[in-house]
Formats: C-alpha cells, structure tokens, sequence
C-alpha cells in the first residue's frame, strides 16, 4: 500500500524519522484490534519559525513560543539562524514565518511575493561594546562611522559576527560609511551568532557591535562594557511576516499558522509582555513593542 504523508511533515521530518514512521503505520495496516477507538483527527500542523539568534539569545521566545502554543494549540519549531539565513528559509519555502531585523532585505523580499503580511513588532538598539580600557578611546568618538575608524587606526581587535545577519549588515554598514574595508589580523570574523561573538570579543578583549538585548542578557558573564550609544542610525528594528504559500504550492507552507503566530505577536497582551520583558533581570527592557506603530516615528 502507499503511504502519503504531507509536504509539511516531509520538510520537517528527517529521512531517518520518515523510514521509522513508515514502517509503524505499514506493520500497523494487517489488522483493527476489537474495541478500538475512532481515529483521532490530527494535531494542527507546527509552524516552522525562522528568526535571529537574538530572540533566542535574549531569551524572549523562551517566554512567547509557550503561550502561543498553549493558546492557540500549535507547536512552533524554532531556527534561530542569523537574519540572513532565516530569510533565506523563507525564499526558499522552507519556514512558515520569518522574525528579523533587516528591513531593506526584508522589502526585497516583500516586493519579490515571497513574503506578506509584513508587520512591525518591537524594535531595541544596535551598541559597540569593548574592553573597559577602551585602548581605541571609542568613547570619545561622536558617531558609530567614527568609532569605527578609531578602532581601525589602531588596529584594535574588531570581532565581527561575519553570518550575514540583520547585525552583521548593520555593521557593514558602519564600515562603509566610515570609509573602511576591513582586513587584517586585528579584524576577526566569528562566523557565528551574537552570544558567541560577544562571549570571544570578551575572551580576546576586543570591540564589537550588538543589538542591546544580547548584550544585557549576556552582561554579567562579559568583560565588556557599552562605549558607544544613541545613534538614531543605530535603530534595531524587528519585523515578522508570513511566507506566501502561492509563491510554493508544492509545499504546504502552514499559512495559517503562520498568520496566527503574527496575531499572537501583534496582540496587546503579548506586546506588553515583550515591552516588560527583561526588566525584573536587567532594571530595563530588552526591546520596545512598536504594534500598530509607523516605523518611521520610532525613536531612540
């Protein structure tokens, strides 16, 4: 006999998992045991989220995905990849919903048909963070594009996150503005996400750029400190939105899932919870919720 299983659960499961399963249901098809209960319907497919490795090295999902889950019945599985790697899940059908930080890629995206329902949910800000000392005296500088190029002249340890992430591009940026294009030993590129990165800038007693949130989190395990801040340029700001299902209809992107996540997240309810959150810990909050908000209002 043939046994069909859904694009959902194919792009999910891996082969190992599928074999197993496979041979249950076939050794389970020879015969109905006496007073066996009706089939029970099948749960809610999960979502499959692709986010960056802030909301989850903040911990912020740790306290979402839980009451989403519990309030609505779908299991949410989780990427925390960085923010270039998680729209790439989405352009290629392989996430349902996608939480990131990139606008400009993300209106790519948008303008392409691989993404709707494009909303605004929160947003904190970007900081370059270094040893106490501050050998490269980032503090005195006026701007992120000057910091940078005091950090450049003395050829003090730059440790990039190097991942094509929503920080890695803002930090890019910096660069460019600065008139830079970084290179030798004195510049690193961790390959990695934002706790890593911190944790070797840390251990080398070297500079680097991250978004608030991490940076609190992480702090009591850091020898850093925050040098420069403020910077309107420095907005972090964090979108969610669905993957168009019409864009790959051999798959079964779980577009209600996903428009039902983006929901949860626009709620007021949830909102205050991520405008609270972090404030018990740290004595501020980790990210600002921005609902219903226009993004060019925001403010450091």
């Amino acid at each position: 006999m043939t046994v069909y299983l859904p694009s959902w659960l194919r792009r999910y499961l891996t082969p190992l998992v599928v074999g197993i399963l496979l041979i249950g249901l076939l050794a389970g098809c020879g015969q109905k045991a006496e007073g066996e209960a009706p089939p029970v319907a099948s749960a809610k497919k999960p979502v499959i989220l692709a986010t960056t490795t802030s909301t989850m090295d903040t911990g912020l999902l740790d306290v979402l995905i839980p009451l989403f889950e519990k309030e609505t019945g779908y299991t949410v599985k989780p990427h925390g990849v960085g923010t270039g790697q998680a729209l790439a899940m989405g352009e290629q059908g392989n996430a349902d919903v996608l939480l990131v930080h990139a606008p400009e890629d993300e209106k790519k995206l948008v303008d392409k048909g691989v993404v709707i329902n494009r909303q605004l949910v929160m947003h904190n800000d970007f900081v370059i963070v270094g040893p106490p000392e501050d050998p490269a005296g980032v503090k005195e500088a006026g701007s992120s594009a000057e910091a940078f190029r005091r950090i450049a002249t003395q050829e003090a340890l730059f440790v990039s996150r190097g991942d094509d992430s929503g920080t890695h591009k803002k930090e890019k940026a910096i660069w460019s503005q600065a008139g830079i294009q970084p290179s030798g030993r004195w510049y690193q590129e961790a390959g990695a996400g934002m706790g890593q990165t911190l944790n070797i800038a840390s251990e080398k007693g070297g500079y680097t750029l991250t978004d608030r949130g991490t940076y609190l989190a992480l702090r009591k395990n850091l020898k850093l400190d925050i040098l420069l801040e403020g910077e309107k340029s420095l907005l972090n700001i964090y979108h969610v939105m669905q993957v168009n299902p019409d864009k790959f209809p051999d798959l079964e992107i779980n577009s209600e899932g996903a428009k039902a996540f983006i929901d949860f997240l626009l709620a007021p309810e949830t909102q205050k919870i991520i405008g609270d959150f972090g404030k018990d810990k740290y004595g501020q909050p980790l990210f600002f919720p921005d609902a219903g908000k226009d993004e060019n209002s925001l403010g450091m």
